[in-house]
């Protein structure tokens, strides 16, 4: 994609992302591990947000896609206030937010701090608190002493490396066992055919949230992606309903 924005973060890097006016609550959809904004499911919200006249807001992570900066560096708090900040800078009152995969843990830490901005959220496969279930004990301990682990990737030729600074910035976040303070509805899309993150972990998800308003869809035959013509349209149907 080439029609992205730049927002200019307080540390010098710019971030991109699209942002499409439009009804209130705005939708924010919070790309994967080591995704952006060009993959299908993030362009189907848009395209749903376009058909539906709703705000919507796509971004990369700094060190992913089109944003400056390296991977190496991020972190789920330093990706954190970068969402919040560019929802503060275009001024969107009230949002519901869309995490993939990682993108659904993130999205539980920027909704506590949007607090009542955030309306909903929707997760995707969602994984938090994976820096502990998702490794072995011998990975943790070479994350433990400041290493990188490499891992392989079942989506591209390159291992996928887990940094140091992510993991530990992770273990700070998990949210599994301390609860997860939001009372807005929740909706958790997973497929009982993924290899990467645990069906269960949706369910143990829908344990920890505070709100009453949250239901699990398990798909049998889906997979992490989720990615599916099936799959997005069960998607789009959710937000038409939220």
């Amino acid at each position: 994609m080439t029609d992205f924005s730049r927002f200019a973060l307080p540390t010098g890097q710019s971030m991109a992302y699209r942002f499409l006016p439009g009804d209130l609550p705005a939708v924010v959809f919070l790309p994967g591990y080591m995704s952006d904004m060009s993959g299908s499911k993030a362009q189907a919200v848009w395209a749903w947000a376009q058909d539906s006249g709703r705000a919507c807001l796509l971004l990369d992570y700094t060190g992913c896609g089109q944003s400056d900066g390296e991977f190496r560096d991020g972190s789920l708090s330093k990706w954190r206030d970068e969402v919040v900040a560019l929802v503060d800078h275009l001024g969107l009152e009230s949002v519901q937010i869309i995490g993939s995969s990682m993108g659904g843990w993130l999205m539980l830490l920027v909704a506590e701090i949007l607090d009542e901005r955030a309306t909903a959220l929707v997760g995707i496969a969602p994984a938090p608190d994976f820096t502990e279930w998702g490794l072995s004990q011998s990975q943790r301990i070479e994350l433990a002493g400041g290493r990188t682990i490499f891992e392989d990737n079942p989506y591209g030729s390159d291992p996928t490396p887990t940094h140091a600074l992510f993991w530990s910035d992770g273990e700070r976040n998990k949210r599994l066992k301390s609860g997860v303070a939001f009372d807005g509805p929740v909706r958790l899309l997973h497929g009982q055919d993924d290899r990467d993150v645990p069906w269960e972990i949706s369910l143990r998800l829908a344990a920890a949230l505070r709100s009453a308003d949250v239901q699990v869809h398990l798909i049998k035959d889906g997979d992490h992606r989720l990615s599916r013509e099936s799959d997005i349209a069960l998607l789009l149907r959710e937000l038409d309903h939220l």
